[in-house]
């Protein structure tokens, strides 16, 4: 996934969820800003596999935490969601009725 891919899919994300914010692309990553701080994604490097990104929280640089890693772009957006506090919405369930 390109960088460009990355910021338009955080920006159709912040729109699904319902977030007010801004994607923008930085010299170290993409930031994600919304009315809870800023919020920075940034690649691992290739010898840190499975880790695949980095996602540096308010929170966490607050308390001198470093960045959380993570595995997976599903992973991300799960991680940026909850750490945005934005809803979930309704889970599908598929099953005999």
């Amino acid at each position: 996934m390109s960088d460009a891919e990355l910021r338009a899919l955080l920006m159709d994300c912040l729109s699904l969820w319902g977030v007010q914010g801004r994607v923008e692309a930085v010299e170290d990553g993409i930031v994600v800003s919304a009315t809870d701080g800023r919020f920075l994604v940034q690649r691992a490097a290739p010898d840190l596999r499975p880790v695949r990104w980095f996602l540096q929280t308010p929170e966490r640089a607050r308390v001198g935490r470093p960045a959380r890693a993570i595995p997976s772009i599903p992973a991300l957006l799960t991680a940026l969601r909850n750490a945005l506090g934005a809803e979930q919405g309704n889970k599908l369930r598929i099953g005999a009725a």
